[in-house]
């Protein structure tokens, strides 16, 4: 699958939201429009099973407003999916054909396997976790999974979500302590149910609109000093933390908090009760948050059927890396060579006992190569400080919110000044110990980023010894002529002069010379 301009309109238990994505090998999945209705459809289920007629006509009405603006953006490709009160309605047929009818748009009802098996490829193909929980909850169901080393093993869902279980157990407009303890335990019953996720002790990876905004009202609290929820974690005491925080607001303080949608104001606390019930019944003080759930599942399976390798969950980072680096104006050739001569730099130090050999450290610095100064392609004199934003402040899929502030000190080191400005704020996050490894490493790419200024690709090796004067003395072979290259990494080894405690001596040969 080359190209790909589509549309997921995903009708759940309490909004309907519209979200228009593109997809392309280089620039990969790209969100462009994100249009949501609250319409809260679960509420419009009458006593007998059926969704009641101002139900089916509100959700009519959604669908014909979008069908509007799916004309103003030229996208013809849509998918429309239907859950929980739709699927649970017992006049979904009728309300399926008459959608249909009314505004020509053909919905497919998701049955619950589909629902938590979509979710579940949204976070595998998107998160680095390789073994966890997820749990999905909407407004009328709740989907969970159970996946080991990336491969699904176990999915259920529940006929609750956050605005049918307010309808069973909150009598006002927001849950007390006494309901709150009677709605914990009717979800922990339900989990302990399930004998395939007690006491796993695997973290939790909450999907959907309730994980996300849980996850931006404590960053907000705790003044995060990062941006993006995906990835973002967080411990069962920073959950009971956050509930003991949000009962003591009222209703309209409630609506008027940062990172809270003011339509989950009555659903929030509930919502929390459930997480901390599962995070109990796993076994597991960890509680991650994925951006990524159900319509971005639907649209990666679309494409792997296209396009068997364009997404690898065993490798999330590499793809993104990729993305990036392409975004900001380098090519694929350059991105390898950056990438092999780091290699050859670092296991040429670890043979002369400069470095001692670590995989981990290897596979962080090669990550690093790939997208060393991206912040070029905005502005050259102001590429450290630029580098250090695009990366620290989008998510990557693949890497966890400390991996990428790591990721970014390597990638945006311009001296050791730079670094411990863009440090400071993360001194809490990271070890004395590994801040100086992380800055002797960006010296060292900082190093081997010089080594092909020109950007023509055109160093292949790297060797390193030891001469009698005690200099450290790194032979270049080049295919042709690097001047360029040759002058700035004669400006450039002060640093890893520093690093190494050595006067460094750089030969350059040519390929075919004496």
């Amino acid at each position: 699958m080359e190209n790909l301009k589509t549309a997921i309109i995903d009708i759940g238990s309490n909004t309907i939201r519209l979200v228009l994505y593109s997809y392309n090998k280089n620039e990969g999945l790209r969100e462009f429009g994100n249009i949501k209705t609250v319409a809260r459809l679960r509420t419009y289920i009458l006593p007998n099973g059926e969704m009641s007629e101002e139900g089916i006509q509100l959700l009519a009405d959604t669908l014909n407003s979008f069908r509007l603006i799916l004309t103003d953006y030229e996208v013809e490709d849509v998918k429309a999916a239907a859950t929980a009160a739709v699927r649970q309605a017992i006049n979904n047929e009728v309300i399926i054909r008459r959608m249909e009818e009314a505004t020509g748009i053909k919905i497919d009802i998701l049955s619950e396997e589909e629902e938590a098996y979509y979710g579940f490829v949204a976070v595998a193909h998107s998160m680095n976790t390789p073994s966890a929980v997820t749990i999905d909850i909407g407004g009328g169901s709740t989907e969970i999974t159970f996946f080991i080393d990336k491969k699904l093993q176990k999915t259920i869902s529940f006929p609750f979500g956050t605005v049918s279980l307010k309808q069973m157990f909150v009598k006002g407009t927001i849950i007390n302590h006494e309901e709150r303890t009677k709605l914990r335990a009717y979800v922990t019953d339900q989990f302990r149910s399930l004998p395939w996720i007690q006491d796993v002790a695997f973290p939790v990876i909450g999907i959907g609109g309730s994980a996300r905004n849980i996850a931006q009202v404590h960053q907000q609290k705790t003044n995060y000093p990062l941006s993006g929820v995906h990835e973002y974690t967080m411990k069962e005491k920073d959950l009971e933390g956050l509930r003991d925080y949000l009962t003591q607001l009222s209703f309209e303080q409630l609506k008027q908090l940062d990172g809270l949608s003011s339509d989950r104001a009555d659903t929030i606390v509930p919502a929390l009760e459930v997480f901390l019930a599962l995070l109990s019944v796993v076994g597991t003080d960890t509680f991650q948050v994925s951006k990524k759930g159900l319509r971005e599942g639907l649209i990666i399976g679309r494409v792997l059927q296209g396009n068997s390798k364009a997404y690898n969950k065993y490798n999330v980072f590499e793809e993104s890396a990729r993305q990036l680096a392409q975004a900001y104006g380098r090519t694929e050739e350059e991105v390898q060579t950056l990438a092999e001569l780091t290699k050859q730099f670092y296991e040429a130090c670890c043979s002369l006992q400069l470095f001692d050999y670590n995989q981990a450290d290897l596979e962080l610095l090669i990550k690093g190569a790939k997208v060393y100064a991206i912040g070029e392609y905005i502005e050259l004199d102001s590429s450290s400080q630029h580098t250090f934003y695009l990366i620290a402040n989008q998510s990557l899929p693949g890497l966890s919110h400390i991996d990428r502030v790591k990721l970014a000190l390597l990638a945006s080191y311009k001296n050791r000044d730079y670094f411990e400005r863009f440090a400071q704020p993360f001194e809490s996050w990271i070890v004395k110990e590994e801040l100086k490894k992380l800055r002797d490493f960006g010296a060292v790419l900082k190093f081997v980023y010089a080594l092909n200024m020109t950007k023509r690709n055109v160093v292949k090796r790297i060797g390193m010894k030891n001469n009698e004067d005690d200099e450290l003395v790194i032979d270049v072979v080049t295919s042709e002529r690097a001047i360029a290259e040759r002058t700035q990494v004669e400006k450039q080894k002060k640093h890893i002069e520093r690093v190494f405690k050595k006067n460094i001596k750089i030969v350059f040969n040519e390929e075919g010379r004496n």
